[in-house]
């Protein structure tokens, strides 16, 4: 998996699903070669962030336990993942749009990878510059899950990806909240 081609999935999405190269040949790769090393950035970034200048993001973050809360945050972020790829092929098989096992945890790691590369901005202590280019990564997100939906389930039907997109989108941003609450609570 080139995670390079992701961007041209986005700008170009009816060729990106289709292209051998850009779909991992097992679950093994997408997991050891997108997944886990994308998954584990928000973490430690959050660690990083937070020890350094959790302060100037919101007041009091700066004493949290934040090693702790990194590895809470990357073991719920891979348990996301997993449920992501299951709801995807249970709402598909809703549709009548029946998706592999494969390529529901493939749409999902994809999905997820503007999200996990946008906590990048975490290096940077601004609390508006990260949301700016969270809320980019989540328009990206959304513009993979649709794209995703038509071209792995094979379908041409776009009110009815759309309105895939849009159960699968408001799982993943409930469990988004669910992960960001972790950050709050602990």
């Amino acid at each position: 998996m080139n995670i390079l081609s992701i961007p041209g999935i986005i700008l170009k999405p009816r060729s990106g699903w289709l292209d051998p190269e850009t779909i991992p040949r097992s679950l093994a790769n997408l997991f050891l070669l997108l997944v886990l090393p994308l998954s584990a950035l928000p973490p430690l970034l959050l660690d990083y962030a937070g020890k350094h200048y959790g302060d100037a993001f919101v007041s009091g973050f700066g004493g949290k336990p934040w090693a702790a809360i990194a590895i809470v945050f990357f073991v719920a972020e891979l348990l996301t993942f997993l449920g992501m790829s299951w709801f995807i092929v249970q709402v598909a098989a809703d549709h009548q749009a029946p998706i592999s096992k494969r390529d529901a945890a493939m749409l999902a790691g994809i999905a997820a990878t503007p999200l996990w590369l946008s906590s990048l901005t975490l290096l940077v202590p601004s609390l508006a510059f990260a949301a700016a280019v969270v809320i980019t990564a989540l328009a990206a997100s959304c513009r993979l899950v649709y794209h995703g939906m038509l071209g792995l389930c094979r379908m041409g039907e776009v009110t009815t990806a759309a309105a895939m997109t849009q159960t699968v989108m408001g799982a993943g941003l409930a469990a988004w909240a669910l992960l960001l609450l972790i950050v709050v609570a602990l």
